[in-house]
């Protein structure tokens, strides 16, 4: 199961919390309807993904995290990551999204220099 909680900061912050499995299916697109939406609706231009509660990652959600830095990219904007667990930073390494993501341990450090 996936679940995503949105947290406004200010003064343009936008931190979604995630918690859970990011992988194929049905969940998965929520994450991806959650970025659209804030990058299209809300004119949303910083977000930050917290994957603190990040329990397992796959390719499709390699796949999503990708083309959400590229949507956020295309808007004038950015996408970042925080606090992901051992076992996903190792899959952002070797997938090199690390390389293509701003990637940080925390969500404090991941609001610093926005």
């Amino acid at each position: 199961m996936l679940e995503i909680q949105t947290k406004q900061l200010p003064p343009d912050i936008v931190v979604l919390e995630i918690t859970g499995r990011i992988t194929i299916g049905r969940e998965c697109k929520q994450l991806e309807w959650a970025t659209d939406s804030l990058v299209r609706e809300k004119q949303q231009k910083k977000i930050i993904f917290d994957l603190s509660g990040v329990t397992h990652i796959d390719s499709t959600g390699i796949g999503i995290i990708v083309m959400s830095a590229g949507q956020a990219k295309q808007a004038g904007g950015e996408l970042r990551l925080a606090g992901a667990n051992k076992h996903i930073e190792q899959v952002l390494k070797l997938t090199s999204v690390d390389k293509i993501v701003h990637w940080t341990p925390t969500v404090s450090e991941a609001i610093v220099g926005f």
